[in-house]
C-alpha cells in the first residue's frame, strides 16, 4: 500500500480594508503555489485570507477569488476584531504541514516562501522568520521601533529580534505551540517568541506597498507595544515600586535639609517664606503625574486580568469558507 507523502502548505493572509491588492496578491501568490505543486517534491497550496471587519469589498474580491480558485478560503468577522484576531483565525484554519502568515500588501514578497521552505525542509529548524531593512521607514518610527525592541529585551523575559515581523514559516508542531496560548490579550511577536522552538532569520528589503495605505499609525504602534510590555513583563510593577522609594528617599532628605536649614538660620529673616506657593505647587504636581503614571501601570494589569476573566472569544465569524 503506497505511502501518501504529499505536504502541504497554508498561507494565511490577515486582511483589513486590501479591495485594490487583493487581485495582485492572489495573482503572486497563485504563481508561487503553482511552482511549488510542480516541484520534484510537490508542495501542495491554500490561501486563507482573514477578512478583518472590512469597510471596503474586501470580502466579495475573496469571494471571487474562492470561486475560481479552488484553493483560496476566507474568514469574513462580523466587525474589526484586530490583526491579532485575524491572525489566530487564519492559524486556526489552516491545515497545511507549513504554514505562512504574511500580509496582504505585498511588503511581505511571496516569492520568499520557496526560499524559507527550503531552510524548513532540512528538519534543523521550526520555524523561518523574516527581517526586514527600515530602508524608508520615518526616521522617527525607525528610532522608536528600535528602542521598543531594545526595552522588551530588558523588560521581558523574551528575545524580540530588532526587525522581527509576523511574515515567517512555521511548521505544524510550532503554529500548534502558539495556540496553546489562549490569552485573550495576545501579541504574537511575543507569542513567537515565548514558545521556543528553533529559527532561522532571513533579510530582505524593505518593500513599498503597491496599493492602498497603511492601517498603522504611529499611536496604534505605540498601543500595540504597551499591549506586548504588559503581556510579556511584570517589570513594569517593579519600576512603580521603585519610583515610589526613590521618591519616599527624596522627600526624607528634603525633610532634613529643611529642619537643618532653619536651624541654621533661626534668626534669620527667611526670604523664602512669602513667595512659597510656586515651589509648592511645582512639588505638588510632580508627585501628582507619578501617582497618576504608576496608577496607569497599575491600571494596564487590571484592565488585562478583567478581559481574561470574561473569556469573551477573540473574534466572531460572519461568513467562512
Amino acid at each position: 500500500m503506497a505511502v501518501n507523502t504529499e505536504r502541504r502548505i497554508s498561507l494565511v493572509v490577515p486582511c483589513f480594508n486590501e479591495e485594490p491588492i487583493l487581485p495582485l496578491f492572489h495573482k503572486e501568490a497563485a504563481k508561487i503555489l503553482d511552482s511549488l505543486a510542480a516541484g520534484e517534491e510537490p508542495v501542495m497550496g491554500e490561501i486563507i485570507f482573514v477578512d478583518d471587519g472590512s469597510r471596503d469589498n474586501s470580502c466579495r474580491v475573496m469571494q471571487e477569488m474562492a470561486a475560481s480558485d479552488s484553493r483560496v478560503h476566507y474568514i469574513s468577522f462580523s466587525r474589526n476584531f484586530g490583526k491579532e484576531a485575524a491572525m489566530l483565525a487564519g492559524l486556526r484554519k489552516a491545515a497545511g504541514d507549513y504554514i505562512v502568515l504574511l500580509d496582504a500588501d505585498l511588503q511581505h514578497p511571496p516569492s520568499l516562501i520557496p526560499e524559507m521552505l527550503e531552510a524548513i525542509k532540512t528538519g534543523e529548524y521550526d520555524c523561518v522568520g523574516t527581517l526586514r531593512t527600515r530602508k524608508g521607514d520615518a526616521p522617527v518610527r525607525t528610532f522608536f521601533a528600535r528602542h521598543f525592541y531594545k526595552l522588551m529585551s530588558k523588560l521581558a523575559n523574551i528575545e524580540i529580534i530588532d526587525g522581527a515581523g509576523d511574515f515567517r514559516l512555521m511548521t505544524r508542531q510550532y503554529v500548534e505551540a502558539c495556540l496553546s496560548l489562549c490569552e485573550r490579550n495576545r501579541f504574537s511577536k511575543g507569542i513567537f517568541s515565548w514558545v521556543g522552538f528553533r529559527t532561522k532569520w532571513i533579510k530582505y528589503e524593505n518593500v513599498e506597498r503597491t496599493a492602498g495605505i497603511t492601517k498603522w499609525s504611529f499611536w496604534g504602534l505605540f498601543l500595540y507595544s504597551l499591549d506586548g510590555l504588559t503581556a510579556f513583563s511584570t517589570k513594569l510593577l517593579g519600576l512603580a515600586s521603585l519610583l515610589g522609594i526613590i521618591l519616599f528617599l527624596v522627600s526624607i532628605g528634603i525633610i532634613i535639609f529643611i529642619i537643618a536649614y532653619r536651624l541654621i538660620t533661626l534668626n534669620t529673616p527667611n526670604p523664602w517664606t512669602p513667595d512659597g506657593w510656586s515651589s509648592t505647587a511645582s512639588i505638588i504636581l510632580f508627585c501628582s503625574g507619578i501617582q497618576l503614571f504608576t496608577i496607569g501601570i497599575l491600571g494596564q494589569y487590571l484592565a488585562k486580568a478583567y478581559t481574561e476573566t470574561k473569556q469573551r472569544p477573540h473574534y466572531l465569524i460572519r461568513e467562512e469558507k
